[in-house]
Formats: structure tokens, C-alpha cells, sequence
């Protein structure tokens, strides 16, 4: 199956060519909103709950919805659910609660990013929070990016037939443009745009796809004829759906996720935005589940995918399916996904190089250096790194060889172990101490790190998970072994 015969229609090719390019277009028009670092980096706090809700969801869900699940539930069948429960009960919770309260905090701190949170809010001034914090995100985050823009290389590449290489220029290009032009609000608003995009290729997929099959109870029928196991959604071990309810633990600690709430014009307009970024997330992840059991009925087995890729289903039904306007419309869903993900990481790499790198751990330090510089010569700082970040990313993704769904799970484990344990202690137990934040970012990093290497395997259990738990036992025993510190530290 050539999927780029579809493409070649001048229709199909010009609705795809549009959709690449709108985020330019936006990139244009938010420039002139952009005036300092603080709206490169949060939008100067005055972002709307509406598009905050999209942003949102749009950026914490990246291929590994579009192309990962889907290709999981091809495999797995309905069991596939479980990986997308975890994360939206805690998303759902995340806006009303973690949201509001860091957003005030931040407001109350004057921070930008999550580091400059953590620095004020215990009065770090040997900077060992920033530091360590910085070098977290910027492993965890850079491998996250480059994994985001080796899906959208590969989806290009087997859409337009072009290779991997130039594929991969081709999104980094059509992301770091507009981000140069408009920082965080081109990213935003792109993001809430994508969202609408990807939402309808996955209300689209799944109704068009069960009519094609006859309705419902033909559709259950092929899947049962084909593995009984497909329909059952407890057909996965204990261990590997605690694992995949697991990822919802991760949510806390993703900076390009917590970054919206903190950029929300008033902290009370994520009661409503909960509301519509929970009703996204939901009919995004059945959406995906059901392209996912779709394609298994309509194509039998594996081998009958490009490349004998269970994660190219969604490509593979939108060629069958739909005509040139709709299938354009759906390529560029894929790349709604991807983009959404990567723009909004490389923003946060870049914040840290900028912001906690440069300015508060480097300037200082630095003798030739006494002042900061003015707000224009901050916002040349941060579209240099944009530029820079970006190709190192590129050169990754190229690089990269690992499956779409499992390496974006370990960089998601690793941010979230690292930063959510710790920031949810920071705002909710007073007693927490700057100690105890810090032991805990590096008792996450290195628990996914090794549980990943050599217990993964043996267990069966998301790295996430223990890594979550340990970081919490050591900021919970810190913290009481510091007991009579904890008031000069907050």
C-alpha cells in the first residue's frame, strides 16, 4: 500500500499543505503580542480558559495518542483503554486543584517557570533546586522532542514519499518558525486549533469506520472471529494495567502541561476549562481505541500495514477510507498531534537553557556580567535557543530508534517521577523542605533510569509507578527529619 498515491491529488495535497502551514500563519499574527520573556515563556499570564483547556490537552497527548495507542489497540485490542484512564481521571483533578494553586503561587512568586517556583518558594539561593531541575528537564525534554519529531518524520515521509531525512527538516522548520515569531501564544493558539483538527479525525474515524463494517455488531463479530481477547478488557495482566493506569502520575510533573495553568488569565477560569479539556480528553483517547480495533477488523493482521507497522493503522484507514479533502484533512490531524507536543516542549528546553541556565545560574556566577540584560536583548536570548534547541532535536529524531509509544512513556515517567511528586508536596504539605524537593527530583530521575534498565522486564510494572512512590517516601522522610527547618525554608 503506497499512501502517498492518495497525495498526490492536487485537493488532498492542498488541504494537507494548509494545515502545515496555518501554524505560520498564526505565528504572524500573535507576533506582535510578544514583547518580553514573560510573553515568550507563559503568555504574560493572560491566556483564556478556553484555549487553555485545548493547549492543554492538545500538548500532553502528541503521537503517542495518534500513532501509539492506535497502534496498541491494533494489537491489543480494547484492553488498550487502560492507557489512556490514568491520565485523564488525574488531568481532570489537575485543572481544579494543582492548576489553581499554582498558578496563584506563581503569580504570588513572580515565576515564569516551574524552577523559578521552586527557587522562591524555599528561598533557594545556592540554586541547587534550579540546577538540578534544569539538567532534569533538559534530558528528559530534549529526548521528548526528538522522539515527537521522528513520528511527525515518519508520518511526512510515508505521506509524501519523501526521505526520512528531509521529512524531519520539514516539521522542525514548520515548528520553529512560527514558535521564533510568537513564543508561547503562537504555541497556545496553534495548539487550540490542532486540538479541533485532531478531534475531528477521531469522531470521524470511528463512525465512518463502523458504518464500512456493517454497525456494531458486525464490527464485534470480525474482532471476535478474529481473537476473542481483543474485546476483553481485562486481558492484560494486573501488572500491566496498573502500569498504564499509572501514567496519570505522570501528569503533575510534565512542565510543557503545568506551564498552561500557570499562563491562565485568573486561576478560577480552570474550573470551566476542566471541564473541556476532561470532554476532549475522553472522546481523543476512545477515538484513538477505536481506530485502533478498526483497523484490526478491517485489515486482519499486521503485515497488511505499511511497513508492517501496527502504529501506521491511522494512516493506513484514512487512504482506504476517505476521499482527497478528508484524507488531507486527517494526514494533517496526525501532524496536529505530533507538533502540538514537540512545540510546546521545545519552548519549555528553551525556557530552561534561557532562564534557569543562563540567567540565574550562569550571570550570576560570571565576572564580565553584572547586569541582565534589557526585556529585547532577553527575547533575542530566547528565540536563539528556540533556533539552536530545535536543530539539536532534529539531529536526534534522525537518530532515534526506539518505538514511538515506549520511549515517549520513559521520558513521561522520567519528568513525572522527577517534578510531580515534588511539586505537588510543595503545594500541599508545608512541611516539605528545600532538601526534601531536591532528593526527591533526584531519587525519581534515577529510580525510572534504573527500574527501566533492570527491573522493567523482570516485573512488569511502568517505571513511572515505583519511581513515583519512592520520590515520595523520601520527600515525606526528609522533610520530617528536617521538622524544625521547614518554616525558615518556606
Amino acid at each position: 500500500m503506497n499512501l502517498y498515491d492518495q497525495l498526490r491529488d492536487p485537493l488532498a495535497l492542498t488541504v494537507f499543505m494548509i494545515t502545515l502551514t496555518l501554524p505560520v500563519l498564526v505565528g504572524f499574527i500573535t507576533m506582535r503580542k510578544t514583547r518580553n520573556q514573560s510573553d515568550f515563556f507563559v503568555g504574560g499570564r493572560s491566556m483564556n480558559r478556553f484555549v487553555v483547556a485545548l493547549s492543554a490537552v492538545s500538548s500532553g497527548r502528541s503521537s503517542w495518542l495518534v500513532l501509539g495507542v492506535c497502534g496498541m489497540a491494533f494489537t491489543r485490542g480494547v484492553s488498550a483503554v487502560w492507557a489512556v484512564v490514568g491520565y485523564i481521571v488525574v488531568e481532570m483533578l489537575q485543572f481544579v486543584y494543582l492548576g489553581r494553586r499554582l498558578r496563584e503561587e506563581t503569580q504570588v512568586h513572580d515565576s515564569i517557570t516551574l524552577l523559578d517556583y521552586l527557587e522562591s518558594r524555599y528561598n533557594d539561593r545556592s540554586g541547587m533546586l534550579r540546577m538540578a531541575g534544569a539538567l532534569i528537564i533538559t534530558i528528559f525534554l530534549t529526548a521528548y522532542v526528538a522522539a515527537q519529531l521522528n513520528a511527525g518524520g515518519l508520518a511526512l515521509s510515508t505521506a509524501l514519499n519523501i526521505p526520512l531525512l528531509s521529512a524531519l527538516v520539514i516539521a522542525g522548520l514548520l515548528v520553529l518558525v512560527y514558535m521564533l515569531l510568537g513564543g508561547y501564544i503562537a504555541v497556545a493558539y496553534n495548539d487550540m486549533i490542532r486540538a479541533i483538527i485532531l478531534l475531528a479525525g477521531l469522531v470521524v474515524f470511528p463512525i465512518y469506520g463502523l458504518i464500512q463494517l456493517g454497525g456494531w455488531q458486525p464490527f464485534l463479530q470480525v474482532l471476535q472471529a478474529l481473537n476473542p481477547a481483543l474485546l476483553d478488557p481485562f486481558s492484560l495482566s494486573f501488572g500491566v494495567i496498573a502500569g498504564f493506569l499509572g501514567i496519570g502520575l505522570g501528569s503533575p510533573g510534565q512542565p510543557h502541561i503545568v506551564v498552561r495553568y500557570m499562563s491562565v488569565k485568573d486561576a478560577d477560569m480552570l474550573r470551566f476549562a476542566s471541564v473541556i479539556g476532561t470532554f476532549w480528553n475522553v472522546v481523543m483517547g476512545w477515538g484513538a481505541v477505536f481506530i485502533g480495533l478498526i483497523g484490526r477488523g478491517v485489515f486482519g493482521t499486521v503485515e497488511a500495514l505499511p511497513d508492517q507497522n501496527s502504529e501506521m493503522v491511522y494512516l493506513a484507514l484514512a487512504s482506504r477510507y476517505f476521499g482527497p479533502v478528508v484524507y488531507g484533512l486527517l494526514i494533517g490531524g496526525i501532524f496536529a498531534a505530533i507538533l502540538s507536543t514537540a512545540d510546546s516542549q521545545l519552548l519549555v528546553v528553551s525556557s530552561t537553557l534561557v532562564r534557569d541556565f543562563y540567567q540565574k545560574i550562569f550571570l550570576p556566577r560570571s565576572r564580565k556580567q553584572q547586569k541582565e540584560p534589557c526585556e529585547k536583548e532577553q527575547l533575542k536570548h530566547c528565540r536563539r535557543v528556540v533556533l539552536g534547541a530545535g536543530i539539536v532535536a532534529i539531529g536526534l529524531a534522525y537518530m532515534a530508534k526506539d518505538l514511538i509509544f515506549w520511549f515517549v512513556l520513559f521520558a513521561w515517567g522520567g519528568l513525572g517521577a522527577s517534578f510531580g511528586s515534588a511539586l505537588i508536596f510543595s503545594l500541599y504539605w508545608k512541611k516539605t523542605t528545600r532538601l526534601a524537593v531536591f532528593l526527591g527530583m533526584i531519587t525519581g530521575t534515577a529510580s525510572v533510569i534504573l527500574w527501566k534498565l533492570y527491573l522493567a522486564d523482570a516485573t512488569g510494572l511502568y517505571e513511572l509507578i515505583p519511581a513515583f512512590g519512592l520520590s515520595c517516601l523520601v520527600l515525606w522522610v526528609t522533610s520530617m527529619l528536617q521538622g524544625h527547618r521547614s518554616i525558615r525554608d518556606r
